[in-house]
């Protein structure tokens, strides 16, 4: 049972409200090549888990979830043969929506940078999508060393 209190008014139903929420884990397996001065999109190949199917790890490398609501989007690479400039970028719709955190050196590797990146976006439940890209300011390949890699999401708040 719940109660909602409005005022003085009190109103009580029973049953469970469900939605089922969408929520995604990918990483990549590595090695990707990495242009210079220009986005690229991040391919995280493997799914550790995508709940309601709406993570696609083999064509767009995207998220779409099936449920509108507010979302917490996250990711982070690491970039091996690192040298220059990089900027990591949450893009919605095709375009770019958040920029993400300069580099910091990995531990322990001067040549290697992790780049970070997160947000919370609201998606329409339909048609909205989410991506990750990287910028760099010369060409590099993304870390094959594993857990440098990660991609994930998840429904804060439904609409």
């Amino acid at each position: 049972m719940v109660t909602s209190i409005k005022g003085n008014d009190t109103s009580t139903f029973g049953g469970q409200v469900v939605i089922p929420a969408p929520v995604f884990s990918a990483d990549s397996t590595g090695g990707q090549s990495i242009a210079s001065a220009t986005f690229t999109k991040l391919q995280f190949n493997i799914e550790d888990f995508d709940t309601n199917n709406c993570y696609d790890h083999t064509t767009n490398y995207r998220f779409t979830p099936n449920v509108a609501g507010y979302y917490q989007v996250t990711f982070m690479v690491a970039l091996a043969g690192y040298t220059g400039n990089s900027q990591p970028a949450l893009y919605k719709n095709g375009s770019i929506w958040i920029s993400g955190a300069y580099p910091f050196p990995a531990a322990g590797s001067p040549t290697s940078a992790y780049n970070l990146g997160t947000g919370l976006v609201y998606l329409n439940g339909t048609t909205d999508y989410i991506e990750a890209y990287i910028w760099t300011s010369s060409a590099l390949t993304t870390s094959t060393n594993t857990n440098r890699a990660r991609f994930q999401a998840f429904l804060a708040r439904a609409v």
